[in-house]
């Protein structure tokens, strides 16, 4: 499990250590650096997979992220030319520093300034057992990409949770590997069912139905609904609303992690009603407590609250959670971004509100009740 990262001349971060838990949740104004954290850490991923790392550099236009050339990346600021990543483990270390070339897609490592401790290359951050899914998901469509690669070896849903049908197709029918994520009313342990269970949650009676379809190297989803005396006919995603489909890659990445997996994901309230996101944020505080790494970036205040009420039930510990919420400093001609770490304690309750943090509800609330 990660412990902490450190960035220098990141983007809008001239030097900031993020004390990294097993539920990390990143929030801010638009613009204000969070997507850097996740950034970071992706850009570190997908240069060990295009074989920069570990003796080349680092690749900012890849699978996971697209960064652009050197100008983009380094602080504006800086008073060096050097970009920084330390990522440090229980037992293993990695700082990484890069020599600037401005006009690059490639930042050449500096072998000299770096260093590695234990081996921080056989991590999650590095294995199969690293899942990223962005704010860019599946819409809706009659069928799916498969990927044997991705699916059967690196067991990923892709990026944009494309190969979803495909995952649950091959491993629908397999126990969960986190005993605490089953539901209540899933009538085995299988991933199908506490899928199933958990997507009822959001909207009832839902059931999903992921096929291979070999003859044209594609899988096909559909839905069915529980009716007081029977299920529906099976519905294309088309026909069933935008929602359903865009969470349900989050809902199967978290029901199929593993205890020492990690999980990335952005936006995870994106097309659900309040009450979905809610569950959201319970549902990955059960698994962040069960021993999956989770990295979540939200916009969400009721994801927010959802992983509040999670430590006021005692679903997961309060010691567990890290809050960073980021803003801009005002007084920096170089955007700087402030990062706010925000502490919950053990009833679930915020001490520190800074402006801007989850508390436009309270503002339109005030304005509405003004004389």
């Amino acid at each position: 499990m990660i412990e902490r990262l450190t960035l220098k001349n990141f983007k809008s971060i001239e030097h900031e250590a993020f004390d990294i838990e097993g539920l990390n949740l990143f929030s801010g104004l638009n613009g204000a650096g969070k997507s850097s954290i996740f950034q970071s850490l992706l850009l570190l991923r997908q240069s060990f997979d295009g074989h920069f790392l570990p003796e080349t550099g680092i690749s900012l236009a890849g699978a996971h992220t697209q960064i652009g050339t050197g100008r983009d990346l380094l602080y504006v600021g800086a008073e060096k030319e050097v970009v920084g990543i330390h990522v440090e483990w229980e037992a293993h270390e990695l700082d990484l520093q890069f020599t600037y070339l401005e006009a690059s897609d490639m930042q050449p490592l500096n072998d000299e300034a770096s260093k590695t401790h234990g081996t921080p290359y056989a991590t999650a951050l590095f294995t199969p057992q690293f899942q990223y899914l962005s704010a860019d998901r599946i819409s809706p469509k009659t069928t799916y990409e498969v990927s044997d690669y991705a699916v059967n070896q690196n067991r990923s849903l892709g990026n944009k949770g494309e190969y979803t049908a495909h995952f649950l197709s091959v491993n629908g029918n397999k126990k969960i590997s986190i005993p605490e994520l089953r539901h209540p009313s899933a009538a085995t342990g299988s991933i199908i069912d506490n899928l199933n269970a958990w997507m009822s949650e959001i909207t009832p009676g839902t059931k999903v139905i992921a096929k291979l379809i070999p003859e044209i190297n594609q899988a096909s989803l559909h839905y069915q609904f529980a009716t007081a005396t029977e299920m529906t006919k099976q519905f294309r995603p088309e026909n069933v609303g935008f929602g359903l489909t865009y969470v349900l890659p989050v809902m199967l990445a978290v029901l199929a992690a593993r205890s020492g997996d990690i999980l990335m994901i952005e936006n995870p309230e994106s097309h659900l009603h309040p009450g979905g996101q809610s569950l959201m944020g319970r549902l990955i505080a059960i698994a962040a407590q069960s021993g999956v790494q989770i990295f979540v970036e939200t916009h969400s205040d009721h994801v927010f609250n959802g992983v509040r009420n999670a430590i006021k039930s005692n679903v997961i510990r309060q010691e567990n959670i890290q809050t960073f919420f980021l803003t801009r400093d005002p007084e920096s001609h170089q955007h700087k971004a402030v990062v706010h770490c925000i502490p919950i304690n053990g009833d679930g309750r915020v001490e520190y509100w800074p402006p801007g943090f989850f508390d436009e509800w309270e503002k339109s609330l005030d304005a509405l009740l003004e004389d």
